[in-house]
């Protein structure tokens, strides 16, 4: 039987942290358009009361239900719908579960995500990664009301004032795809919307960010994707996707617009393609409070997991600058991952330390190693092309394959992010038996999981029992027999990119700098315990994400109070962010977590 609050964040957790209970909401609305409108929609839980004040006497059953047994209704029906569906195929198990949810989420989002806080571990699968990716690739067929908003191409000129048409004065987080890179799936074009939806989901979920104030954004500017063009149920411009200032002059537009509406707003991008994504960072950062979670929030998660691996390994973090990094994958993740890991190195090295930090990394695309003499270089990656710094490895030349590279180097750790399925294969695994390191860690970091580098499985058959494993989608861990487990970690950009937007938020940060983003990663690394990190565990559980969220977000408040950067945040200003302590900041962080509580509703005209 499930049980109302049996996640990581309940009542009493609120007291501790002294949360407010919400007060008395004021709406503009009576009768059915209350019960239309998920955002006050309380179903059956509306008290007798409320009903005669909002006109909704008759509208309803007479029976007044309460949250917790609407909670444990809808736990009931989702139970029976896990065993109804257990000889389906997992795909048609997953749309099943999204769609229930789905519906609870048009209906009444107050339930919704109390479901979600209470359930994350089981539930975040289903609304964000694996998941969301069939969703998006489904999503004409899915469709029944909008959610979000959309701009595209046709609205060239006219987006100032179409920003007016979203009904929340306020809005504080806005998550924008153009749907060129969804996941590992490639061009999606407007059916991207799915992924603004399932990031802003987990904000709610895991940041407590208010549901009234955040937006989801489709900028729709055609799509290259011939089957969807053809599609009758496609729902997104049926053009080839705009290039160059076409392009970004239609970006640009919607920047402006956003933030003269909300100029305190927070911008996350999520799944441009790599020129765009790194195009559109270094055109916004400076001027705009905005990140690139593929870039910088994928980096975050990947350090703390490197981070986390030299300590299992059994050596110190200054350790660090010594690890030799294969990495499989040269697109937004990729580089975003070995910039940063290249900041910390350098960090750790200290001044004029570029050339030896470079040093460490071994990167591939498609094409095999990257090296000096390689023709047409992507600018983001000519910096980690080898052949530039000391200590080569004899026999590697440019374009050597990844088997090649692996039986060279040795490497002490292999990271994926190249969105190719099965590409670390049994070759490939057992020539990293050879390590260097008593310990290799090996991270499938691509999604969703068809696209994993390879399977914890494979991993722990082939490379070895005591390798350290990670992966960007969800996995079992592997009973390795004799009462030993196989711990899989997943990598995934939920545990980072809800503390940057609330650290940002409430720090009222101008922008959101490399050092903010460090600290984020630094205090992901720093939460395990050591017993844990020497089991292999290099993350937490999903289901204390509220919990790791307070933790990061604080660490990004100091580092934007420490950096200059904070101007506050509502009544909290500078001087009291200045003021507090490492505590003060955790459970000011955590105090502004909104929690779903069915709030007094009173009428106004």
């Amino acid at each position: 039987m499930w049980r109302f609050g049996r996640g990581a964040w309940n009542l009493r957790q609120m007291r501790r942290f002294s949360v407010a209970v919400p007060g008395p909401c004021i709406v503009h609305k009576r009768g059915t358009d209350i019960l239309h409108d998920p955002w006050f929609n309380k179903d059956t839980g509306f008290p007798l009361t409320e009903r005669d004040r909002l006109g909704l006497r008759g509208l309803l059953p007479p029976r007044v239900i309460s949250f917790e047994q609407q909670y444990e209704r809808f736990m009931n029906s989702y139970q029976s719908l896990e065993h109804n569906t257990r000889s389906e195929p997992p795909s048609v198990v997953a749309l099943a579960k999204w769609r229930i949810l789905n519906r609870l989420h048009d209906r009444n989002e107050t339930l919704y995500y109390r479901v979600l806080i209470d359930n994350i571990k089981d539930f975040a699968p289903i609304i964000y990664t694996p998941t969301v990716g069939l969703v998006c690739q489904n999503y004409g067929g899915l469709y029944r009301r909008p959610r979000g908003m959309y701009f595209s191409a046709k609205d060239k000129g006219e987006m100032m004032s179409m920003i007016y048409n979203w009904p929340s004065k306020q809005v504080d987080m806005i998550v924008i795809t153009d749907g060129s890179r969804i996941l590992g799936l490639g061009d999606l074009g407007v059916q991207g919307i799915g992924i603004p939806i399932g990031k802003l989901d987990v904000y709610v979920a895991a940041a407590g960010m208010n549901p009234q104030r955040i937006l989801p954004v489709m900028l729709d500017v055609g799509t290259n994707n011939q089957k969807l063009l053809e599609d009758n149920l496609y729902l997104g411009l049926r053009q080839p996707r705009l290039e160059g200032d076409e392009y970004l002059s239609i970006v640009d537009e919607f920047m402006e617009a956003a933030y003269s509406r909300w100029p305190k707003a927070i911008v996350q991008f999520e799944d441009f393609q790599m020129k765009w994504a790194f195009e559109t960072l270094e055109r916004y950062r400076r001027k705009f409070c905005m990140f690139n979670d593929d870039v910088q929030g994928t980096a975050g998660v990947a350090l703390a997991g490197l981070l986390g691996a030299v300590r299992a390994q059994g050596r110190s973090l200054k350790d660090f600058v010594k690890q030799k990094i294969v990495v499989a994958g040269a697109g937004s993740a990729g580089i975003g991952v070995l910039k940063m890991a290249k900041q910390a190195m350098e960090r750790m090295l200290g001044s004029n330390a570029s050339l030896e930090a470079n040093n460490q990394f071994w990167v591939l695309d498609k094409y095999g190693l990257i090296t000096k003499e390689r023709k047409n270089i992507d600018p983001a990656a000519v910096s980690f092309a080898r052949g530039f710094g000391l200590g080569e490895v004899e026999g590697l030349n440019e374009g050597a394959s990844l088997v090649e590279v692996v039986k060279k180097v040795k490497p002490d750790v292999l990271l994926g992010l190249s969105g190719v399925g099965g590409i670390f294969s049994e070759e490939v695994l057992k020539a990293l038996q050879a390590s260097d390191s008593p310990r290799p860690a090996i991270f499938a970091m691509s999604n969703p999981t068809a696209n994993a580098e390879c399977t914890p499985a494979d991993a722990f058959k082939y490379a070895g029992e005591n390798i350290i494993f990670a992966s960007g989608s969800p996995f079992e861990n592997v009973n390795l027999g004799n009462g030993k487990v196989g711990y899989v970690n997943q990598a995934n950009n939920m545990y980072l990119f809800p503390g940057i937007g609330l650290g940002a938020l409430l720090s009222g940060a101008r922008l959101i700098s490399d050092g903010m983003l460090q600290a984020a990663a630094e205090c992901l690394a720093s939460y395990m315990t050591e017993d844990e990190i020497q089991k292999g565990i290099l993350f937490p559980s999903i289901s204390s994400i509220r919990h790791i969220t307070t933790h990061v977000g604080a660490a990004v408040v100091r580092a934007a109070v420490a950096e200059e950067l904070a101007e506050g945040c509502g009544d909290v200003g500078i001087k009291e962010l200045k003021n507090m302590s490492k505590e003060e900041t955790e459970e000011y962080v955590a105090r502004n977590m909104w929690y779903p509580i069915y709030s007094p509703l009173v009428h106004e005209k």
